[in-house]
């Protein structure tokens, strides 16, 4: 069983205010790309389909799915604490706890990505903590949120991924990641996304198929064989090379199209599904 993770992260916003959206109004959005995906993706019995929406999104996305729907909805990451019978029972002003979203429809919640892991080190760096110290209070962070979003029920794609300054120490990088972040929790509703911060990004030489491959044996060897995805992008011009990966369990769309109306686009999604999965 291949798992297809969609990672839709702010893609929600109109080009007037700098975003990309050209699907539908904001109220719509989620809406619309479960209305516009789930028929196609009902035809595939080899694989599992997560949806990672902005909150906002996700009571209409949940009310949109039809009984038994193949897609599976995520939050986009949770808190480190939560509410619970006798203790806090909702002081988390601005937070989003995993008991609030797993109500909302949730299944599943995406923590670690290399986005969420810069902007806390740029937290910690205001405060004058960097480097290693840093790197390490992100995952003990993180540890806590795969923790909290457990015991709201929920299943966990947790990313890790090494910088450019930090290629040539990898297996320390990510190794310290994945000890760190799996310590204490329940691996069997984990599954591993593998994001190469160095190749991610306009002008970027994309990771080759030996250098992902390397990074999914190394990882599978040192979590017990859990399922890895690619997390760097499972794209049109890759769907075929990453299908190739025997040690990849599947991957990470975002962004569907990179020029012109840049945006995510249901129909291509629906094409990069097809090329991942029938290659």
């Amino acid at each position: 069983m291949k798992r297809i993770y969609l990672n839709l992260k702010r893609f929600d916003i109109s080009p007037r205010r700098g975003g990309v959206n050209r699907l539908a109004p904001m109220q719509d959005w989620g809406q619309v790309i479960v209305e516009r995906t789930e028929a196609a993706l009902r035809t595939f019995d080899n694989a599992e389909f997560t949806f990672f929406l902005p909150e906002a999104h996700l009571l209409r996305a949940s009310a949109a799915r039809c009984e038994n729907s193949p897609i599976r909805l995520g939050s986009q990451g949770v808190h480190w604490a939560d509410t619970a019978p006798g203790g806090n029972f909702g002081a988390f002003t601005t937070s989003r706890t995993g008991n609030a979203v797993a109500e909302m429809g949730c299944e599943s919640t995406i923590i670690g990505h290399c986005e969420e892991r810069a902007d806390k080190e740029a937290l910690l760096e205001l405060g004058g903590v960097t480097g290693p110290l840093a790197a390490a209070a992100v995952n003990r962070v993180l540890n806590a949120e795969i923790r909290a979003a457990q015991a709201a029920g929920l299943s966990v794609l947790y990313c890790i991924g090494e910088k450019a300054e930090e290629q040539k120490n990898w297996q320390a990088v990510l190794g310290t990641q994945l000890d760190m972040g799996l310590f204490g929790v329940d691996k069997s509703r984990v599954v591993i996304g593998y994001e190469p911060v160095w190749s991610i990004g306009p002008g970027k030489v994309p990771a080759d198929k030996p250098y992902i491959e390397k990074i999914a044996h190394f990882v599978k060897e040192r979590t017990n064989d859990l399922d890895v995805v690619y997390g760097g992008g499972l794209k049109r011009e890759n769907a075929a090379m990453l299908a190739s990966i025997e040690a990849l369990d599947g991957g990470l769309i975002a962004l569907t199209r990179f020029s012109g109306d840049i945006g995510f686009y249901p129909d291509e999604y629906l094409e990069i599904v097809r090329n991942y999965l029938n290659a």
